[in-house]
């Protein structure tokens, strides 16, 4: 799976709690998706300024899972502190691709990884609908690449 990123990666710290983990005392794989999906949420509202409650809630705005390709690679067990990043490996019209990953802070060890395509739907129609442009321009800002890409496809 590639990792490749085009711009900054959005990160934040994690505990490993009790609820993450299965009697085996290691995380318990489809917690790896919740934390994933908490850290989403995190990036719309802090990272892009967008606001995920208003952009769900209010705006009607839904951001589905329509591909997902994850990679274990090392455990995680209750009491590790570890580190969740997103970066955006991809911005379509109605898409947009993530890399997301879990790692150890000190080491770099990497726990996981996913690859997650998410395409922006309105939630009333439930149809594909363009990336809107407050979250595009956010998005941008935060990968020249991306945005030299973008930039280079309308000249």
């Amino acid at each position: 799976m590639s990792g490749e990123s085009n711009g900054v990666e959005f990160q934040r710290p994690r505990l490993i709690r009790f609820s993450d983990c299965d009697p085996a005392g290691i995380v318990f794989y489809p917690q790896y998706f919740v934390m994933l999906n908490g850290l989403v949420e995190d990036w719309v509202s802090d990272g892009l300024g967008v606001g995920y409650h208003a952009l769900i809630g209010e705006r009607r705005v839904g951001l589905p899972t329509v591909k997902l390709d994850a990679d274990f690679r090392a455990v995680s067990r209750m009491g590790d502190r570890v580190t969740l990043g997103l970066s955006v490996a991809q911005l379509g019209s109605r898409s947009i691709t993530l890399s997301l990953r879990c790692f150890e802070p000190t080491s770099g060890e990497l726990r996981m990884q996913v690859r997650q395509v998410l395409v922006t739907t309105s939630l009333d129609t439930h149809r594909a609908i363009a990336v809107p442009d407050d979250m595009r321009a956010a998005i941008l800002r935060d990968a020249p690449a991306l945005a030299a890409a973008e930039a280079a496809g309308k000249a």
